[in-house]
């Protein structure tokens, strides 16, 4: 029996594209946890408030992995990259965030690369596949 992720986030707006990843989720069967948050604001208090406020003991207090949209209301990706670097490590944890979105701009790209550690930038649909290769690359022990 392979270990599974904690919990995984789906920080997007768009609610055709975070059912049909949430299946595509369960699918893969990584994680039994799977939390939707609709924009880089409310991921990043939940990140920030909820553990403040005594409830991190949610399964999905930290995720492991977080895939994350680009264009969002409120607050975009990029936004919560900026807030999220001004993280002390301890508070960033071990979260390996993947960007996935509609944008084919090859600036975005290296912008993303930059930005994050991972460097992950792939191209919406999530599918089983993209899934194997972050598993394979971030998670190799879970597998």
């Amino acid at each position: 029996m392979k270990k599974k992720l904690n919990c995984v986030w789906l920080v997007d707006d768009d609610k055709h594209d975070n059912f049909f990843h949430k299946i595509v989720l369960e699918d893969a069967d990584i994680s039994d946890h799977i939390k939707i948050l609709i924009n880089g604001k409310e991921a990043l208090d939940f990140l920030t408030v909820k553990r403040k406020s005594g409830q991190s003991d949610s399964p999905c207090a930290r995720p492991e992995l977080i895939f994350l949209d680009l264009n969002m209301p409120v607050m975009d990706g990029w936004e919560f990259l900026k807030n999220y670097q001004k993280f002390e490590d301890v508070q960033q944890g071990k979260i390996v965030i993947i960007i996935l979105t509609t944008s084919t701009n090859p600036a975005d790209k290296k912008k993303a690369e930059k930005m994050i550690e991972s460097g992950c930038f792939y191209h919406k649909p999530l599918t089983l596949k993209m899934i194997n290769e972050i598993m394979q690359k971030h998670f190799p022990d879970y597998l």
